[in-house]
């Protein structure tokens, strides 16, 4: 089979899963209906709760989560062949990705766009909301403080010695910020609708690309160039105003250009891919590649973001919520963005099986599991790939790295921007009842949850692993290896709040308990695992072995937490006397 073919299954399997199953779920399932308020009209306040139209909380919702980890965990996933990666990040996405999307989105859109961390103490008791909240905020953290390192090594001259980086990425990711702040204003304070400011916009968009592509080749960069140190900082910065600023000042209208952007970038890789005439590279199944650990269940938790991802939740809960407009929107933000997501992490497993000059290259970079790994090298694998696939369409190959690079740095950016405000609603609802208890007495204490309190305790939690070093290499790449198993944790939690919620209404529960059941399962399997390798190699890593614990024994303890509930909580009587509860 040639890529281009199995491409073409996978965007009709793609298409049937939207059509169909998307559409039953919310009519049978979650029941969705547009006479219920939503927080957006009900809480209304134009900083956090803003009623927004279906195609721009699409392009925020799908810009939001589309971050690095559909490119990384792929890219090294597809050491085990074409065909795993492929038949788990298209089945995995239509049957539990999306499931798990749409449901944290209803969820939280009818518990008044709560986070689902807070929903759980209703459904699981409040012990969970403390432990589930506990376990976003190390996941958020930690994913965040890869993602500001890994973007300021991005934008360097050389990624490693000899190696160059992608500077000329820098100069249109600030460029952007200056268009979607005037775009947002043109939105919201003058009314302008989203298609005349899409049609001005991305054009200004391109240039910035183009700019930044002319800058690097008159050599202007090396004349002078941040450090990476000081490109953490303003990454930072930048993240600290997307949580305090209003949605609609930077947050949503960046969100929606940048989304035009990955349509782009998508659909010329893969316009490329059908018209190039590429070849597999790769073999379609290798069970036993040199150092990789089993396939099962670790093909499930690499792949991670590109099919299922907790971090999902947290957006569909946090941000996404909020700007609901009616619940019939949720199909299309949540199902649709999810299938987004997955197509990028299709791009991956195609552009790294199929990129390549030849199998013997593929060879040469998969020679072991140790070789591939690596966040440099599994980013390099995808750049380059995708690259390939644009030459294919005559474009000149520098301006195609270019854009490729752009690209990758705008899933991450807008991951960040969205993931610092989410960490910041986090941190809120986990000091709202110390605040509570010591605001009669201490009136000051409510400086603690306020916007501006809470995103600095956010950034500075991200700095923390960006900037701390654990043996040499910054305390985010030394957990690295932690957030796929924390990643998949959040998921299946998240799938169990939904399923016992489901459950309390008399609403079906099958098809957001199985995958819960399988998430934590293979979770809590491939958990075991690591923290044993972790334990006996040469040289044991404490904070490795200790944190991985530490999350296992968080996880166990909500799912304990959650068995009891569902022993405490009989089932509602049916499917109506569920609706009359949820209105």
């Amino acid at each position: 089979m040639t890529p281009a073919l199995a491409a073409a299954a996978a965007l009709l399997t793609y298409a049937l899963g939207y059509r169909y199953y998307a559409r039953w779920l919310a009519a049978r399932v979650f029941a969705l209906r547009d006479d219920h308020p939503t927080p957006a009209h009900a809480l209304r306040d134009d900083v956090d709760y803003v009623p927004t139209p279906a195609p721009v909380l699409f392009g925020h919702h799908f810009a939001s989560i589309a971050g690095l980890a559909p490119m990384l965990g792929p890219a090294i996933a597809v050491i085990w062949g074409w065909v795993p990666a492929m038949v788990w990040v298209v089945l995995g996405a239509l049957l539990i990705g999306c499931v798990h999307d749409l449901g944290a989105l209803v969820l939280s859109a009818r518990a008044g766009g709560r986070s689902v961390g807070s929903v759980a103490e209703g459904v699981v008791g409040a012990r969970a909301r403390v432990l589930f909240l506990c376990v976003i905020f190390f996941g958020v953290a930690l994913a965040m403080g890869v993602f500001v390192f890994v973007i300021a090594q991005l934008f360097a001259l050389e990624l490693s010695p000899g190696v160059p980086g992608y500077p000329e990425a820098a100069f249109p990711s600030v460029w952007l910020m200056g268009v979607a702040a005037v775009s947002g204003w043109l939105m919201q304070r003058r009314g302008v609708g989203a298609r005349p400011v899409a049609l001005v916009g991305f054009p200004l968009m391109l240039f910035g690309i183009w700019a930044g592509f002319a800058l690097k080749e008159e050599g202007l960069y090396a004349l002078w160039w941040p450090t990476q140190t000081q490109w953490i900082l303003g990454l930072l910065a930048y993240g600290f105003a997307a949580s305090v600023l209003p949605v609609w000042t930077l947050l949503q209208p960046r969100d929606f250009l940048n989304s035009l952007l990955l349509y782009l970038g998508l659909g010329l890789a893969y316009l490329g891919l059908f018209v190039g005439g590429a070849e597999f590279d790769a073999p379609a199944f290798d069970p036993a590649p040199v150092g990789a650990p089993p396939i099962l269940p670790f093909v499930f938790i690499l792949v991670a973001c590109g099919a299922a991802s907790g971090f999902h939740g947290l957006v569909s809960s946090g941000t996404t919520a909020k700007q609901l407009d009616r619940e019939s929107d949720a199909t299309a933000v949540a199902y649709g963005g999810m299938i987004g997501e997955s197509l990028l992490g299709l791009l991956a497993v195609l552009a790294c099986t199929a990129g390549f000059s030849g199998p013997e290259a593929w060879r040469a970079h998969y020679a072991s599991f140790h070789a591939a790994d690596g966040l440099a090298t599994k980013l390099r694998g995808f750049i380059e790939g995708t690259t390939s696939f644009l030459t294919a369409l005559h474009l000149p190959a520098a301006l195609s790295a270019a854009l490729v690079a752009m690209v990758v740095v705008s899933f991450a950016l807008t991951t960040l921007d969205s993931a610092t405000r989410l960490l910041r609603f986090n941190i809120e609802e986990l000091l709202a009842p110390l605040v509570a208890r010591l605001a009669p007495r201490l009136p000051a204490a409510r400086l603690l949850t306020h916007r501006y309190t809470s995103s600095l305790l956010a950034c500075a939690a991200i700095g923390a692993f960006a900037f701390y070093e654990v043996n040499g290499k910054p305390a985010a790449l030394a957990l690295w290896a932690l957030f796929g198993t924390t990643n998949q944790l959040l998921a299946g939690l998240t799938l169990t709040v939904v399923t016992l919620s489901l459950r309390a209404q008399g609403r079906p529960t099958r098809y957001t308990g199985v995958p819960a059941v399988f998430i934590l399962a293979s979770t809590f399997t491939s958990m075991g695992v690591e923290l044993y390798g972790f334990a006996i190699s040469d040289r044991p890593d404490p904070l490795l072995v200790g944190v991985g614990a530490a999350l296992l024994g968080l996880g166990v303890w909500i799912v304990a937490e959650a068995a009891l509930a569902l022993r405490r909580a009989p089932r509602a009587a049916g499917g109506a006397e569920g609706e009359a509860e949820q209105r």
